[in-house]
């Protein structure tokens, strides 16, 4: 896959428990293509998911990221931290970068960022983007929607991040899951300004009613 030419930025990438592992491979794919620099932390719930999703043992960041496994993943600028380890630099105010994904983001991750719960790297690293004012999306994928997740939603939109539910648009007509997948991949990619090719845009023809 080839991607438009874009500057060469820092993203952080959070998958947790929700299904959707085909979203965070799209969107990591995507970066990775551009060549942008990638932090990638894995809640214990979210290795699972990968497993019964994608058919990973373990943590297959070549696979994730849509690189043989020859790739070298530090001279990619891809690197991978321990969800527990509270004490990585993406749980610094001083490590800057330009956005945070939690894709797919479960109800239970919502409540904690919401929370402001830090004893998970992916819940620390998402309120330092908070408080630094840094860029966070968080791919919501469970429904229906509890009173709670609809409060932490709130909570959370109003201390600046954005609620990007994995809710695919099909008036493109698609036919495959591929072509369901990159819609949601592409619209958060929009929302960090990350260039792609992944998903065509809706292009508005008049529509002419005759009256009878």
């Amino acid at each position: 896959m080839t991607t438009p030419n874009d500057p060469a930025r820092r993203f952080v990438v959070g998958i947790t428990g929700a299904s959707g592992a085909l979203y965070a491979k799209a969107i990591l794919t995507a970066l990775a293509s551009a060549n942008h620099e990638i932090h990638l932390a894995v809640t214990s719930y979210g290795k699972r998911l990968l497993h019964d999703e994608l058919g990973m043992e373990g943590l297959d960041v070549h696979a994730l990221c849509g690189l043989p496994d020859s790739a070298d993943l530090r001279a990619r600028n891809i690197f991978v931290h321990p969800s527990k380890d509270v004490g990585a630099s993406i749980a610094s105010g001083s490590f800057r970068h330009d956005g945070m994904i939690i894709v797919p983001c479960s109800s239970n991750t919502l409540g904690a960022v919401a929370g402001g719960m830090g004893d998970q790297l992916v819940y620390r690293a998402a309120a330092v983007a908070l408080k630094e004012r840094f860029p966070l999306i968080l791919v919501h994928r469970e429904s229906p929607l509890s009173l709670i997740d609809i409060e932490n939603m709130r909570t959370l939109t109003l201390a600046g991040a954005i609620i990007a539910p994995a809710n695919p648009g099909l008036y493109f007509l698609p036919t495959t899951i591929a072509e369901i997948v990159d819609f949601v991949a592409a619209r958060t990619l929009d929302l960090l300004k990350v260039r792609h090719n992944l998903s065509r845009r809706w292009e508005s023809n008049a529509y002419n009613a005759q009256s009878k």
